[in-house]
């Protein structure tokens, strides 16, 4: 499997209190304290999340981004914690929310919701994602990948291209380009 796919696995969606989103799924062959881990821990986060993350596991607990080039340091808020299932957060208006549902004792399905602030980043946000996700697929695979910070050999530039004919809303400035 290429990891240089320009494929879009996002859903766009209006969520029932009218909030626009962009969701992703995955099933992943670990259990799902091994998923959790690449969702909590920052040394697995590093793998793959697009900016270095150390999360406060609590609700109302302080999550700390830094290492974006294109982004100051921020922090966030945790909004919900449910080990091993589900950890939801704000980061830049945004609510990220990842839910892992236990298929078996092997596998896990991984939810990721992006919650948007604005409804014009849903393509941005998508495609960001989808480079994210490969270098976590390839991660829960066991291979390398050159991680999220790919710059200009990242294909996240095509998937956003498919995301914008498929009708999914843009317009947001690009960090780094914009």
């Amino acid at each position: 499997m290429s990891t240089e796919s320009t494929a879009t696995t996002g859903t766009y969606l209006t969520l029932d209190d009218g909030r626009p989103a962009i969701r992703f799924s995955r099933v992943y062959d670990h259990p799902v304290d091994r998923v959790w881990a690449f969702v909590t821990e920052p040394d697995e986060l590093a793998h793959w999340f697009p900016a270095h993350a150390e999360i406060e596991l609590r609700a109302g607990g302080t999550i700390r981004f830094s290492g974006d080039p294109n982004m100051p340091d921020t922090t966030g808020r945790v909004l919900a914690v449910d080990a091993p299932r589900h950890l939801s957060f704000e980061w830049e208006g945004d609510e990220l929310r990842f839910d892992l549902e236990e298929l078996d004792e092997k596998r896990t399905r991984f939810t990721l919701t992006n919650i948007l602030v604005a409804e014009n980043t849903a393509a941005r946000n998508g495609a960001g994602w989808e480079v994210c996700l490969s270098a976590l697929d390839a991660k829960a695979r066991g291979e390398r990948f050159e991680g999220p910070h790919a710059g200009a050999t990242a294909p996240w530039q095509e998937i956003y291209a498919r995301y914008v004919e498929a009708g999914v809303p843009s317009g947001a400035p690009i960090p780094g380009l914009d």
